[in-house]
């Protein structure tokens, strides 16, 4: 898909009130997409709309297909699944705090697709962009939930994209590292060590999005060392696993040897 074809195109960005979600949206926008900017903060979400000359939708992502539908004629074309839940923690970590990050980072990708799939494959088209993070290719020391779940975004994804391409349907699956924003800046330590030193901002995000839907690509790495990262893991998964247990003592402040 050209740049020009997204003109006048509907498209959702759920937890668009800042960060890459935010970005995405204004990126949309600039190209003459028309924008539902979709976050649980309303104010947020109001000022990026009044912004790009989007529309605000406020509320959880799981819900909002119908009324971002509605903002938009009654068509979606774009639907950026992008709000997340930034869980940090372990095996420990209270059932709450993981059923949350299962219900935000994975079922709400699934409730989209479920209220989305009928229209996209009964005109043959629809793009469905899910923001991953490398969490979900590699993973995260110090968030299990995070980490799982995340997977489980990216399984969605691939599975979407299998399952319906030859139906017209097109998925990105965004896994950048780490991204300066309000969730890198919660990760506390974990993060200082191992994403702050190649954080990127959240235009970068949105401008490796349209490259990816430029060349029509499934997997969209911000990072470009993530894919070696990928690799390794794939190839060689003791040295990989090695290797991160190296940076896990590191953060425990224990020798790596």
């Amino acid at each position: 898909m050209v740049v020009e074809s997204l003109r006048g195109v509907g498209v959702v960005v759920t937890g668009a009130g800042g960060g890459i979600g935010a970005a995405l949206a204004r990126r949309f926008a600039s190209v003459g997409a028309r924008v539902v900017v979709n976050d649980l903060d309303a104010a947020r979400a109001e000022a990026v709309a009044g912004e790009i000359g989007g529309v605000a939708v406020v509320g959880d992502a799981s819900g909002i297909v119908g009324q971002a539908r509605d903002a938009l004629g009654g068509v979606v074309d774009v639907y950026c699944a992008n709000a997340g839940l930034g869980a940090g923690g372990s095996e420990s970590t209270d059932d709450d705090m993981w059923d949350a990050a299962w219900d935000v980072n994975v079922m709400a990708h699934v409730r989209a697709a479920r209220a989305l799939l009928p229209d996209w494959l009964e005109r043959g088209s629809g793009r469905f962009v899910s923001t991953v993070s490398a969490a979900g290719l590699l993973t995260m020391i110090g968030a299990a939930p995070y980490s799982v779940t995340k997977h489980g975004a990216y399984a969605f994804a691939e599975w979407l994209s299998l399952t319906y391409r030859h139906r017209g349907l097109k998925v990105h699956a965004i896994c950048p590292q780490g991204v300066r924003t309000d969730m890198l800046a919660a990760t506390g330590s974990a993060g200082e060590l191992v994403l702050v030193p190649t954080a990127i901002e959240p235009e970068t995000v949105a401008d490796a999005l349209f490259a990816g839907i430029a060349q029509d690509r499934f997997l969209i790495l911000p990072h470009p060392e993530v894919a070696e990262y990928y690799r390794v893991r794939a190839t060689d998964p003791d040295t990989w696993l090695t290797g991160m247990n190296h940076l896990q003592r590191k953060w425990e402040g224990m020798p790596a040897n």
